[in-house]
């Protein structure tokens, strides 16, 4: 091949890891990059001189070898956590001890961790100092709360 091609090969290589490389930013998983990574590794073979086979060959093999290494990692990162509650409502399902007698008509105070919030019934049953309850839903700044068994307390 002439000097020409072969630079202009180079400067191929170089621009197609680059934009490659580049593209990862809006494809997620690692799915660009490991064809970048094979990019840049057939411009190594092409800057040292081997042929424009060799230099395909470099890409396939290092494209594939990065693909399957890279794969695990970005099926990790792209795992969707759940996402606890926010504000009050990180309290739904949270035990607690009542602290001062919660009643239909009358709201008492449950302590959860270590948050004092006042508490209404979640029907019409009466709670005393010491009972356990549990959280089903916040209203406001007051949580409703239902019978539970010690067990269930949070720490």
């Amino acid at each position: 091949m002439s000097g020409s091609s072969t630079d202009l090969l180079k400067i191929l290589w170089v621009v197609l890891a680059v934009v490659l490389a580049t593209g990862e930013i809006a494809v997620p998983g690692f799915f660009l990059l490991p064809f970048g990574l094979g990019a840049a590794a057939a411009a190594v073979a092409a800057f040292v001189g081997a042929s424009v086979f060799v230099q395909v060959l470099t890409f396939v093999i290092a494209s594939g070898v990065f693909f399957f290494a890279l794969r695990p990692i970005g099926r990790r990162l792209n795992q969707i956590e759940e996402v606890p509650g926010v504000g009050a409502n990180r309290l739904l399902g949270r035990a607690g001890v009542v602290i001062d007698a919660v009643g239909p008509d009358d709201p008492g105070l449950v302590r959860i961790d270590r948050e004092e919030w006042r508490a209404s019934p979640a029907s019409g049953q009466r709670f005393e100092v010491g009972d356990h309850v549990v959280v089903t839903d916040v209203e406001g700044t007051r949580v409703i709360v239902v019978a539970s068994t010690a067990e269930e307390v949070s720490p």
